[in-house]
């Protein structure tokens, strides 16, 4: 596993190479927090949206030509992509190029599947002559330098390398499911299978898909055309690119810990934060003293859009009225007036009023807080007054009237559950 410390991976290589993110996935498992954006629209980390990651990982290791494909209630993505990821300059050949669903087909169809969002904009890819072409899920929170996939897969001569990360047997039947050789050429791939096979000399453990893949772009282009006359083809990369390549081809898998962006002995991290306790498990982590996700390192930075706003705020130092923050981490333009703020994250823009109490909660932007409130274990949605006196994730049978409550007792707090309405793009 390489340092953070080391130089990245930047070569020709990636310079022509051409990033496929898939991004219109809804996210369904979030529930509310879906209502008005998409899963890579979520905000995540105080001040990112999940989204950021993915394109932080191709800008960092220098695969600047890149597409989002969009859908699903997109605008505030699109919003984001356009205020935050527009820096990369065009004369030298680097762009962010948004691609909704746009009926581009003959038979005049949203994205049907994984490998047809590709295939719709299949013109814009041949348009970008790439000699590779990375495909990417828009909804995962991980480092990587795609630049290490890249290298391993031409060094293999391969057609197709798939990044695969070690999961728990019990865990894996929501994966594709790998098995390789010696050399790591995969052998069998199947997606989602009700048994899955476990890894040879770790009975406990399946090596399982990332939805990251590397093709020549030539061989891609094949199989999308071939995919795409196959009526009894769902269209998806899982489902039936990836394991009719394996039957045929030179199909690879590349161990994320090879190419992952971690500090030395710490286990490789990545997260599909697709639920509201994963979410809340993955933002409470960074609240740590030693987090499993470094946001600190500078050598690899997550780059996103943010407003311009002034510092944090804590004001009054009286004994029964303070306002302080411990375990936590606090965005610009917070103001924590004469409140109590412990192991929770506040995004940019909130305001708690005195005499409240926050715990192990996640407070998104522009929300704000009452005096004597005590919230606990709460995921509060942007734009939210919470009325003065409210308590939330004290009474789980009280809050499950009005809230979203997940069976570990985690509370979802929206606006329309507040009976509140906002035009602000979400």
């Amino acid at each position: 596993m390489r340092s953070t410390r080391d130089p990245r991976y930047i070569s020709q290589l990636t310079r022509n190479t051409f990033a496929m993110i898939l991004a219109g996935g809804r996210g369904s498992r979030l529930h509310e927090l879906t209502d008005w954006r998409s899963k890579p629209a979520v905000p995540f980390g105080g001040k990112f949206r999940i989204i950021d990651f993915t394109l932080s990982n191709c800008v960092n290791s220098g695969v600047r030509r890149v597409g989002v494909a969009t859908q699903y209630k997109a605008q505030s993505l699109i919003r984001h992509l356009q205020l935050g990821w527009s820096f990369l300059d065009g004369r030298l050949g680097e762009f962010i190029e948004i691609m909704p669903a746009q009926q581009q087909v003959d038979d005049s169809h949203w994205y049907q599947g994984t490998a047809d969002a590709v295939f719709q904009n299949l013109r814009e890819i041949r348009h970008a002559n790439p000699e590779y072409v990375l495909i990417l899920s828009g909804d995962h929170i991980y480092r990587m330098d795609y630049g290490r996939i890249l290298a391993a897969h031409v060094e293999r001569k391969a057609d197709l390398t798939v990044a695969c990360i070690e999961v728990p047997l019990k865990d894996a039947k929501g994966f594709g499911v790998m098995s390789v050789d010696a050399e790591d050429r995969i052998v069998e791939f199947k997606e989602k299978p009700a048994n899955p096979q476990p890894m040879v000399g770790n009975p406990d453990m399946a090596l399982a898909s990332m939805g990251i893949y590397v093709f020549n772009a030539r061989f891609l282009y094949e199989q999308l055309l071939r995919d795409a006359d196959d009526p009894k083809s769902s269209h998806d990369f899982g489902k039936d690119i990836i394991p009719h390549c394996v039957k045929r081809y030179r199909t690879f898998a590349q161990n994320f810990a090879e190419s992952c962006v971690s500090e030395p002995d710490k286990t490789p991290y990545w997260r599909d934060v697709g639920t509201l306790d994963a979410y809340w498990e993955a933002n409470m982590d960074l609240v740590q003293v030693t987090p499993d996700l470094n946001l600190y390192d500078e050598s690899w930075p997550i780059w996103t859009w943010q407003p311009q706003s002034p510092p944090a705020k804590f004001v009054f130092d009286d004994n029964h009225r303070r306002g302080k923050a411990v375990d936590a981490m606090v965005s610009g333009g917070c103001i924590v007036s004469g409140a109590t703020v412990r192991r929770s994250m506040l995004f940019s823009g909130v305001r708690v009023h005195s005499y409240t109490l926050i715990e192990e909660s996640i407070v998104l932007p522009n929300v704000d807080i009452g005096r004597h409130c005590i919230l606990k274990k709460c995921i509060l949605d942007k734009n939210c007054v919470i009325p003065e006196g409210t308590q939330i994730g004290v009474h789980r049978e009280e809050d499950k009237k009005r809230f979203h409550v997940t069976e570990s007792g985690i509370t979802l707090v929206t606006e329309a559950m507040l009976g509140q309405c906002s035009v602000t793009i979400r």
